[in-house]
């Protein structure tokens, strides 16, 4: 007798419950994009491990919608004979059930784990919406990882740059502006912003997971397990109240009759709109405004940056130094360093920088074909060699004590193809043309990112993912609300924003390129604005076509080499600075480059 699968449980709990059919998200009751293995209910599933997803389990099939960063990616992780695969943008699962659907179907989902927006989309479809009020999960994965209670720590106000006092009552005056109650909170990263503390309940994610209410006095009523608190001097908790996050949605309920409730247009759980309403409550959905506070960061945090950013410096040199010259000479002898001996090297150089605390993300050390899957992680099975015929591509982060970092270099071991050099060279000018644009105040994202891709439209390519995103302030590595991509993005960028440029371009089952900074927005030409490169890395120029380069671009490039060699050089380790300076040398003088 065979052990029924994942899929065969589900399909039986839908049975017993009546249930035509049963959306599994990858998603957690805070949206988060790592999930806890313990809400990773999606992986368990169908064995897909990237961070955007939904399932939809029927009797006779199932579905996995993934975006377009994962497609290649979930060929190899999913068994596509019990899972068919579509685009979770291009082809919706509501309109991919109104057109493939009887109408009336009963499709279960679970209302913490589904945003309002997703729940309209639903509900407008033919299909017949059921709120489950438990998690079904419970009675099918037998040995299920517990839920995660990671120890809270204080982000000390002289870090901060200040006081979680101060904050509240901006919140609480933002409130009292727009005539509104309460706000609930569910972001764990704004949550982590207002009180100033940091969680550790997901690895290289240093939010807590709870639950928030504030009021527009500025009452606070926190919702998180105690246990997590040991740490935490009673200071921090003063004048806040503390209540175990099963408590929740009880107590919106009790706060909802005759009063208004702001709840996260694009964050909230529908959850919350259900016990509201069901007490007499009023919902306004709008953006939480801890978001657009915590956006902005103030001198303190910008210099955090910008120290973080040093120190990671000198970490990826150290790094580069070391691979550059290993690399091809373990090639040559047979022996070539492979994609996670490269990737635990690079740990280990930034576990020497003193303020290091942890990667900011699962490290992307990828080597020819593994590249093209733009957030490939590497693994024993699937661990290749580092040639010196192909692309080796590292994006990679690091937490320390006063910021959060974000880089991406593509790097060239030997003479590669004529292809690829041009590949690289288009992303290069895009990324080029977008870091040094000026852009008048109130510019958006989405008004920006074709400036990025032209090279690349212009040889009749495109990369599909987006082109910036923001970054927390020792916080999540893709922070809300604003980001550079094709999608409109109301947000605009502002002084004190802190943002990634990072075009690629990825052919499947061959190659990746990406190259990535991260930047800080600041004032410009009187009416523009202009970014700022906090990431202090050379560039790899030794697979550029550099007569595709204009004097402009060659000149910014000079400019921030010296930067970099500058900066870093009194930083990094004795054996490493040869390789910089000839890594970082004006274009005319760097061996197998013509100006």
């Amino acid at each position: 007798m065979h052990p029924i699968t994942p899929l065969g449980a589900l399909r039986a709990l839908m049975q017993a419950r009546g249930l035509d059919g049963l959306l599994v998200p990858r998603a957690d009751a805070h949206q988060s994009e790592d999930c806890a293995p313990h809400d990773n209910k999606l992986a368990w599933l169908t064995g897909f491990t990237g961070s955007a997803g939904l399932a939809l389990v029927l009797a006779d099939r199932a579905l996995l919608f993934v975006d377009g960063r994962y497609q290649v990616q979930v060929q190899h992780q999913v068994d596509t004979t019990a899972f068919t695969v579509h685009h979770l943008h291009n082809e919706p699962v509501a309109q991919w059930i109104d057109n493939h659907l009887p109408p009336g179907q009963r499709i279960g989902f679970e209302p913490m784990l589904m945003t309002n927006s997703q729940y309209e989309a639903l509900r407008a479809s033919h299909c017949q919406p059921v709120a489950l009020d438990d998690d079904p999960f419970d009675a099918v994965w037998e040995d299920r990882p517990a839920a995660p209670y990671g120890v809270i720590t204080a982000m000390p106000p002289e870090i901060a740059g200040e006081s979680s006092a101060d904050k509240r009552l901006r919140v609480a005056a933002a409130l009292r502006e727009a005539g509104l109650d309460y706000l609930a909170v569910t972001l764990p990263d704004n949550i982590a912003w207002l009180l100033n503390v940091r969680g550790s309940d997901v690895a290289m994610n240093p939010v807590p997971h709870s639950f928030l209410l504030i009021n527009q006095q500025g009452d606070v009523e926190w919702f998180v397990d105690e246990e997590k608190l040991a740490q935490l001097a009673p200071e921090v908790t003063r004048n806040i109240t503390l209540s175990a996050p099963g408590a929740f949605l009880t107590r919106c309920r009790a706060c909802a009759a005759g009063n208004v409730i702001a709840l996260d247009a694009d964050f909230s759980p529908v959850a919350l709109r259900f016990a509201v309403e069901q007490a007499g409550g009023s919902v306004r959905w709008q953006s939480d405004p801890i978001t657009w506070m915590k956006a902005l960061k103030n001198p303190v945090e910008l210099e955090g940056y910008r120290a973080s950013h040093r120190e990671d410096g000198a970490a990826w040199v150290n790094f580069l130094a070391w691979l550059h010259h290993e690399a091809p000479l373990r090639d040559a002898a047979g022996d070539p360093i492979t994609e996670l001996e490269a990737q635990q090297k690079q740990l280990a150089f930034r576990q020497q920088r003193e303020t290091f605390i942890e990667p900011s993300f699962n490290t992307i050390s990828a080597a020819g074909s593994n590249a093209a899957m733009c957030h490939y992680h590497a693994s024993p099975e699937t661990n290749k060699p580092l040639t010196r015929s192909e692309f080796y591509l590292n994006d990679s982060g690091g937490q320390y004590v006063n910021g959060t970092t974000d880089a991406t270099r593509t790097l060239a071991f030997g003479p590669l193809t004529a292809a690829r050099r041009l590949h690289y060279t288009a992303v290069l000018k895009g990324f080029l043309a977008l870091i040094t644009l000026p852009f008048p105040n109130g510019t958006c994202g989405h008004q920006l990112d074709a400036v990025a891709r032209r090279p690349l439209w212009e040889l009749g390519l495109d990369f599909d993912h987006g082109t910036g995103h923001g970054v927390g302030h020792r916080m999540l590595i893709h922070e809300q609300p604003q980001r550079i991509a094709k999608k409109v993005n109301p947000w605009p960028l502002l002084p004190g924003s802190i943002m990634t440029i990072e075009p690629g371009y990825y052919l499947a089952d061959q190659y990746g390129i990406r190259i990535e900074n991260q930047v800080e927005v600041v004032a410009g030409a009187p009416g523009f604005c202009r970014f700022s490169s906090l990431t202090l890395i050379p560039i790899d120029l030794n697979q550029v076509e550099t007569g595709l380069l204009s004097a402009q671009e060659k000149a910014w490039i000079d400019d921030y080499h010296q930067q970099v060699r500058d900066t870093l050089a009194p930083l990094i380790n004795s054996d490493a600075r040869a390789w910089l300076f000839a890594a970082t040398a004006p274009l005319r003088v760097q061996t197998g480059v013509q100006a």
